[in-house]
């Protein structure tokens, strides 16, 4: 399984930065274009595809009998249990979506919260998943946490925040970040390097210069799960399933194994 890095935007909350913005690079002017790399032969791809492996150290174990009646309650303490595992970035989580032609999408984003109303994240409305959201309201996270070789998949429906549950999570965040939400532009065709450095250094400027600026697009998404599945990781490949189920999210969860 790989892991990617976040889809562009702003990062995970946290205080917001007081006054000017720290140190940063624009990126100057190129010159001449680089020469492109070498590719990378098959041989090559192959030989470092079969090389790897996966979870080195051995797993915790999971009595799927002990587990909590409402996945909220499991989802939390694994996550906890990952981040003071050591485990990198364990608030990215895969984001998939449907595209106005049926076709799936996704992209790595950054978890917001978890709470009795949903998963939250947030991006711009005008984004390239935020119009698929718009049109298809349902939506699928995908956490991987391999330092503990577990697994959290969750779908259901996703509903959209308030102006102002909007305006306060960009704001409880860092100058980067609100940099970052009013340069804009989401998925939208970029002419060049050049064009994105001047727009950056431009909301930069501003995030700096007006601390209380917003990005009206900036919205909240929570995804209400109708289906949560905890999937914890066994060397000998005796992998345990939990399957979390509920017809409509006034309903009662139940749950069940399912074979790996």
């Amino acid at each position: 399984m790989t892991h990617s890095s976040p889809e562009s935007g702003p990062a995970a909350p946290g205080p917001a930065s007081p006054g000017a913005p720290g140190p940063r690079t624009v990126p100057a002017s190129p010159g001449a274009p680089a020469a492109p790399a070498a590719p990378v032969t098959p041989g090559a791809f192959e030989s470092a595809l079969h090389r790897l492996r996966v979870w080195e150290a051995e797993p915790p174990r999971f009595d799927p009998r002990t587990a909590p009646e409402d996945p909220l309650d499991l989802f939390r303490a694994w996550f906890v249990d990952a981040a003071e595992a050591g485990q990198p970035e364990p608030h990215t989580t895969q984001l998939a979506t449907v595209g106005a032609d049926g076709r799936p999408d996704v992209r790595t984003v950054v978890l917001h919260g978890a709470d009795a109303d949903g998963w939250r994240f947030a991006s711009h409305a005008t984004s390239a998943k935020g119009r698929q959201l718009a049109a298809h309201p349902y939506a699928a996270l995908h956490f991987y946490w391999p330092l503990r070789a577990r697994q959290v998949r969750l779908r259901g429906a996703v509903t959209t925040g308030t102006a102002e549950e909007a305006y306060a999570d960009l704001h409880a965040r860092s100058t980067g970040a609100l940099a970052a939400a009013l340069t804009g532009r989401q998925s939208a065709p970029l002419a060049s390097p050049e064009e994105l450095a001047e727009a950056n250094e431009a909301a930069w400027e501003r995030a700096a210069a007006d601390p209380a600026a917003h990005a009206p697009t900036w919205t909240v998404y929570r995804l209400v799960p109708l289906e949560a599945e905890f999937f914890q990781g066994d060397t000998r490949r005796r992998h345990v399933r939990l399957r979390y189920h509920r017809p409509a999210p006034e309903d009662a969860w139940s749950r069940g194994l399912l074979w790996p």
